[in-house]
């Protein structure tokens, strides 16, 4: 037969209560303190809260004035109030500093701060890949947040001056806390193809416009990736030997590359909306007659259409996946015409950059409509 319940022994319980209760009780002391100085010396107030000061800090410069028998008295308990509530208050921060307090805290006040986050790209893994990944996205000035359980990896992101969220990417609640729906796109980076994978999948899940882009080291884990909807997957073993390669090959232009990641000049994606009154005048309205070039001095280098129905198709050890078809105009002529859906490739420096924002106004696809 079990014991009534209120004769069960509860477990003691690691929870601080009433943590402010001792530097409460300080301050009262204080008080009484000096209230206790002003009824029996007759100071005024400034005095009798030095002698306390004094006297709860051990300092012993010497009494602000000659003590009557009461105030010795009243000195005599502030001693051993003091002994006393200064312990417990030293405790009581003690206390919660072990308990993890003050870490709850700051991450309490992180996690408030990761709400204002926009438009940021997130990082899953901050490895090797990872850290180069950092580096050219701040090199861009791109706010970006790094998702990591590791804690050395983690320690290394917070040395570099990187916000770290300190959760499994592979959940659907680390994503929507690291702005999945707010962000400008996420990158897979982990060193688990099958943890990519999860990441995806669950990012998919959660915000169906938003960029994917993706690690992989074979060709099966690339397919499975863009099966599981990631955008772009990337393989560092290809990417390096495919610029291997081209340095071999073509070693100017690679050098023109590496100039141009160096400098103010940028190479920046705008996408147009879907909605044709979201347009307006500038709906089938030529590169010709927009003047982009003379208008802000920035170049358009290239122009994906909308993307079609129609899918290609790849085949892998007999089985086909199947890709969207993307029509890519590289150079394109005065002529090209703006519909919606496309999306503009655009170099130049920042400021030429903000000017072509400003001049296309509202045909831009909004965050609210990227994400709904």
């Amino acid at each position: 037969m079990a014991p009534p319940s209120w004769r069960r022994r509860r477990p003691p319980s690691t929870r601080i209560r009433r943590p402010w209760r001792a530097p409460v009780a300080l301050a009262v002391l204080v008080n009484l303190a000096a209230l206790g100085y002003r009824l029996t010396e007759g100071w005024d107030w400034g005095d009798c809260y030095w002698m306390v000061a004094i006297t709860l800090s051990t300092i012993g410069y010497g009494e602000v004035n000659p003590l009557s028998t009461s105030g010795r008295v009243v000195t005599a308990l502030l001693i051993l109030g003091g002994l006393v509530v200064v312990q417990i208050s030293i405790q009581g921060v003690l206390g919660l500093s072990e308990s993890g307090y003050f870490r709850r805290l700051r991450e309490r006040r992180f996690r408030r701060w990761l709400n204002t986050m926009q438009d940021h790209v997130i990082l899953c893994g901050y490895g090797r890949i990872g850290r180069e990944i950092a580096a050219q996205v701040r090199r861009e000035g791109v706010e970006l947040l790094v998702v990591e359980t590791d804690p050395e990896r983690r320690e290394a992101a917070e040395q570099e001056g990187l916000p770290v969220l300190a959760a499994d990417a592979t959940l659907d609640e680390t994503l929507l806390e690291a702005g999945i729906h707010r962000c400008r796109s996420l990158v897979a980076a982990l060193s688990s193809n099958a943890s990519n994978l999860y990441v995806v999948l669950s990012a998919r899940g959660l915000a169906p416009v938003c960029r994917l882009i993706a690690r992989s080291d074979s060709d099966e884990a690339e397919r499975k990736l863009r099966l599981a909807g990631a955008d772009e997957v990337v393989s560092p073993y290809v990417s390096g030997g495919r610029m291997m390669a081209a340095t071999a090959l073509r070693p100017m232009a690679v050098t023109f590359m590496d100039l141009l990641a160096g400098s103010d000049c940028e190479v920046e994606e705008f996408l147009l909306s879907d909605d044709p009154t979201d347009l307006g005048r500038l709906n089938g309205m030529s590169l010709g007659d927009l003047e982009l070039g003379r208008r802000t001095g920035a170049l358009v280098l290239a122009v994906r259409q909308p993307r079609r129905q129609a899918t290609n198709e790849r085949q892998y050890r007999g089985a086909s996946y199947r890709l969207p078809e993307q029509d890519l105009v590289a150079n394109p002529g005065r002529e090209q015409r703006l519909e919606p859906g496309q999306l503009l490739v655009v170099m130049g420096s920042k400021g030429q950059l903000q000017q072509v924002s400003e001049l296309l106004g509202s045909a831009l696809m909004r965050v609210d409509q990227m994400t709904g």
